[in-house]
């Protein structure tokens, strides 16, 4: 029996692929980095901020690396002002809670950004738990915080569903042994995945 529902933030509640897209595209461009969705997809979309740009941008010192996230993220925050729930989650939310369900956020999303999103849809006490990438031993797409999410809320992978956008996200659920829907907002199709599938 169905125990509780994992989502990711990112294009799962949200579709703010594109302002994050529209983030990296601008401040790459100072490193006369040129991207499309292609690439963003390929090397930026899912994974954890530190990794990206250590892998773009491996000549950046820590500090500038830290510095260089910061701004990113703010002009993200300044674009996503009027962002809004996906279709059809306010009532899965509802649903939910009308069936004691419990509610995880299991997102690589930065804190800040995290509690920005959280208040501007007054969701801040919907979740039982909420699990950042940056909280645990590895980010997405390790099953790490997918599995921390379980043990927090003591459930075994069969008493729950997760829901994910990314490719990154989905490896790391269904590494999890969760059954996983995949969110089509980013995408051209939706994808489901059981346990144990590639």
């Amino acid at each position: 029996m169905i125990q509780a529902l994992l989502l990711d933030l990112d294009g799962t509640l949200i579709n703010n692929d594109p302002l994050h897209y529209q983030a990296w595209q601008e401040i790459l461009l100072r490193y006369d980095l040129k991207i499309n969705r292609d690439f963003y997809q390929q090397r930026i979309s899912g994974k954890l901020n530190p990794d990206i740009v250590k892998d773009l941008l491996p000549q950046l010192s820590l500090r500038e690396s830290q510095d260089f996230i910061a701004e990113k993220e703010a002009n993200y925050r300044t674009l996503a002002k009027n962002i809004q729930l996906l279709a059809g989650l306010e009532k899965l939310i509802d649903w939910a809670k009308k069936r004691n369900i419990k509610l995880a956020l299991v997102t690589n999303a930065p804190r800040k950004n995290t509690r920005f999103i959280l208040e501007l849809l007054k969701l801040e006490t919907t979740f039982d738990r909420v699990v950042l990438g940056e909280d645990v031993a590895i980010g997405k797409p390790d099953p790490t915080p997918y599995r921390v999410a379980l043990e927090q809320l003591e459930l075994a992978p069969n008493e729950a569903i997760a829901f994910e956008d990314s490719p990154s996200g989905i490896r790391s659920a269904v590494g999890a042994g969760l059954f996983t829907v995949g969110i089509a907002s980013t995408h051209l199709q939706t994808t489901c995945m059981k346990s144990g599938q590639n």
